[in-house]
């Protein structure tokens, strides 16, 4: 008996028993560290006094062991410690007997999941800013910049084809900055002739052209001191950039119909899907207006360029809108990946959400299948489906693309890019040799 107890003193998980009124009869040292409370205040309590959780109430797995005489492993769920706080635990149960068989109460373990929840939260938070979700290190450069920028009264030039998420990057600084609390108001400017352009970014006033009935601020002010984002500015006439030159260098507007210039505070965030820089050579823009959008420029590379990411997007497409179509879509058919990762996606992520809608709405069962696939993504998909090389191909080349990804967001640290992969890194050892991976000879170990 007493090695029995050294030995439950000496393991990291709690370990706690219960007779058959659900009274604690012993409590190992781990169980006083994750909850707090010392053993003689633990003993003699039901246990539900001194875990404090909604589990004991809906879930408890060690009621469940008792009554139908089965063991519980790893059930996830949380206690409540000392001091109040939520500690995520890892909960496995079963139930004592006498010689007889006679039961005379139960056996419960529980790992503290605190550090892993923690690890998680840093990932996501790695991987995810806002709405905006990414794991190439591309992305990554940027991720690292939308605090400083965020935290700037700058304007800032987001650069990027059509469907890459400008918009959902602007928000994302908005966000994260002190302006959060603030409106953001987003307009396309290519979507607008100059003179509807002109009264919706500068106001007008009563009478000011036929219809105008009652004075209308525009956006400039109406922004206040938030974000004012004008996406596709390379669309906008000669005339309109002089005009949104003069609101840039001064800081003021001047509402159709009026003389009296009012000022603005708005943070102005600019988006272009085509390279102004390029634009101010052949003489399409003007150069100083670019001279003063340009002053931070963010480039977000098209979705064919970080095909890592396919993976995470459409987890997140499909639980938005499974949940807003009101139909249960729980995820895709495995096969599908590598033939995503195979098309050049020319609508970016936005091509990508539509085929998400798309194949949710269609789909017969409850996971996104290869017959879910239009024929613009993949013309000859009988045809690839049928040959296992090709597939085996596509797969090796999706491993390939997802395990370069991680050695390089973690500086090929193996250990690190094995957590980020969620395998276990002799998996990743034995992967990197199968797929003829080469690795430099220095990485981030150290």
């Amino acid at each position: 008996m007493d090695s029995t107890k050294a030995i439950l003193e000496s393991i990291s998980d709690g370990v706690f028993t219960v007779d058959s009124s659900w009274k604690i009869t012993s409590f190992n040292r781990a169980a006083e560290e994750i909850t707090g409370i010392p053993r003689e205040e633990a003993i003699g309590r039901e246990c539900s006094e001194v875990f404090r959780s909604s589990m004991c109430e809906t879930a408890c797995a060690l009621r469940e062991s008792v009554a139908t005489g089965k063991q519980i492993r790893c059930r996830a769920g949380y206690i409540i410690d000392f001091e109040g706080e939520r500690i995520p635990v890892s909960v496995s149960t079963a139930v004592l007997r006498d010689e007889n068989g006679k039961v005379l109460g139960g056996a419960e373990t529980f790992r503290d999941l605190s550090e892993i929840e923690n690890l998680q939260n840093q990932l996501q938070g790695r991987f995810q800013v806002g709405d905006l979700v990414s794991r190439s290190s591309a992305m990554q450069k940027i991720f690292k910049l939308i605090p400083p920028v965020a935290s700037s009264p700058t304007t800032v030039l987001i650069q990027g084809e059509t469907g890459t998420g400008k918009e959902v990057l602007a928000r994302a600084i908005h966000s994260s900055g002190s302006r959060k609390e603030e409106p953001f108001i987003a307009v396309n400017c290519g979507a607008l002739p100059d003179a509807l352009l002109e009264s919706e970014l500068f106001g007008y006033r009563r009478g000011a052209f036929t219809g105008a009935v009652a004075d209308r601020a525009g956006k400039f002010i109406a922004a206040g001191s938030g974000t004012l984002f004008l996406d596709e500015i390379s669309d906008v006439s000669s005339a309109m950039q002089a005009k949104l030159l003069r609101v840039l260098q001064e800081k003021t507007v001047t509402p159709l119909g009026s003389n009296e210039a009012v000022s603005v505070k708005a943070r102005i965030i600019c988006a272009a899907n085509r390279n102004l820089a390029s634009m101010v050579k052949s003489g399409e823009f003007r150069q100083d207006l670019f001279y003063r959008v340009n002053v931070v420029k963010l480039e977000i590379p098209p979705l064919r360029e970080r095909m890592e990411d396919i993976p995470q997007l459409l987890d997140i497409l499909i639980e938005k809108h499974s949940y807003a179509q009101g139909i249960d879509v729980k995820g895709y058919d495995s096969q599908l990946l590598p033939l995503l990762m195979g098309y050049s996606w020319p609508g970016n992520v936005r091509e990508l959400e539509n085929f998400v809608e798309r194949a949710i709405v269609l789909s017969t069962g409850n996971t996104i299948s290869i017959s879910d696939l239009p024929s613009e993504i993949l013309p000859r998909r009988s045809t690839a489906v049928s040959e296992s090389g090709t597939m085996r191909g596509a797969r090796a080349d999706t491993e390939r693309q997802m395990i370069l990804a991680a050695l390089e967001n973690n500086r090929f640290n193996r250990t690190n890019a094995a957590t980020e992969l969620g395998i276990h890194k002799t998996t990743l050892y034995r992967r990197i040799k199968a797929l003829g991976i080469s690795l430099p000879e220095s990485d981030g170990r150290s």
